[in-house]
């Protein structure tokens, strides 16, 4: 396992390269709380950092969650973090907050926070991006139990034209065991975001698209997303997709790392080669923390089956 801590649970992940470092922002909460399923209320985001994807730091937590009434009153989760143009590296990251002590009705909102050197972070007062009502859904719409609007993926446009988000939601009048969509929205600064319509099909199959990510394969990109299908299959998913997916066909992925993997991500290391990394989880779901890198060479001919 490349990272794991004694004392705490660790599973999704984000990572920042600024060319002599990887940085691992993860989430983490104590094992002391007894429940593992309980660490989703207590989530805050931790730092490590590493010279070659396998041996890693540990630099302790450095988000946590805001003052009750704020839109990350009860918990920190999942990000990117991306570098604007003005130097400043921005950490786009999930806030939620749970309604009742005994339920996991929660909503969950976009925030960003902001460091020089991604060391110290400090969060953007008033920035705040929620779920549009008119074009997804929102808590109550559904017996669904969250509003689910979380694990932005930033990246820039590649025709210029700003930047794109990527956020894990649900389409209006989704069912419990469908209507996952690759939710969106648009910036022209990184700094001022507008909610956008849904890219591609809504998903008859998955209730929800997690952690996002777009990556090239040779000339052409896949929409990596991890997800239990309706018929139970568990992992990290591929669709084929341009580098911007507005044709995405959620029921279109296929399985490219199956559970006990989750929330992978692909890097390049530091000879230009792409690997992907994932958390892992034991019998019982509990996360191991994040695994060791793996070539992804299989991934890549899975990919090109995809086409």
């Amino acid at each position: 396992m490349a990272f794991q801590l004694e004392s705490e649970w660790v599973w999704d992940f984000w990572i920042a390269d600024d060319g002599k470092t990887f940085h691992l922002f993860h989430l983490r909460a104590p094992k002391s709380l007894g429940d593992p399923d309980l660490r989703h209320r207590h989530a805050r985001i931790g730092h490590a950092t590493s010279r070659d994807l396998r041996e890693w730091t540990d630099h302790g937590v450095v988000l946590g969650p805001g003052a009750p009434g704020s839109a990350d009153g009860s918990a920190t989760w999942t990000g990117c973090v991306v570098r604007g143009d003005d130097g400043l590296w921005r950490m786009f990251y999930t806030g939620t907050v749970f309604l009742e002590p005994a339920s996991n009705r929660n909503v969950e909102s976009i925030l960003m926070a902001t460091s020089p050197d991604l060391a110290v972070w400090s969060k953007r007062d008033g920035f705040v991006l929620t779920a549009a009502g008119e074009l997804y859904e929102k808590l109550g719409d559904s017996d669904w139990t969250d509003e689910a609007w979380r694990d932005p993926w930033v990246f820039r446009d590649p025709q210029g034209n700003g930047w794109h988000m990527l956020i894990t939601a649900r389409a209006k009048g989704a069912g419990g065991s469908s209507g996952g969509v690759v939710g969106h929205a648009w910036s022209p600064d990184l700094d001022t975001w507008t909610a956008q319509p849904p890219l591609g099909s809504v998903a008859a199959r998955f209730p929800h698209l997690e952690v996002l990510q777009t990556v090239e394969v040779g000339d052409g990109h896949l929409t990596l997303f991890c997800a239990t299908r309706a018929d139970g299959v568990d992992g990290v998913w591929a669709m084929p997709t341009g580098p911007v997916p507005v044709q995405a066909r959620p029921d279109d992925a296929r399985l490219i790392a199956p559970a006990p993997a989750y929330a992978g991500r692909v890097v390049r290391d530091r000879g230009g080669t792409p690997v992907l990394l994932a958390f892992a989880r034991d019998a019982a779901g509990a996360p191991l923390g994040v695994a060791d890198p793996i070539a992804v060479d299989e991934l890549w001919r899975r990919a090109s089956r995809l086409r």
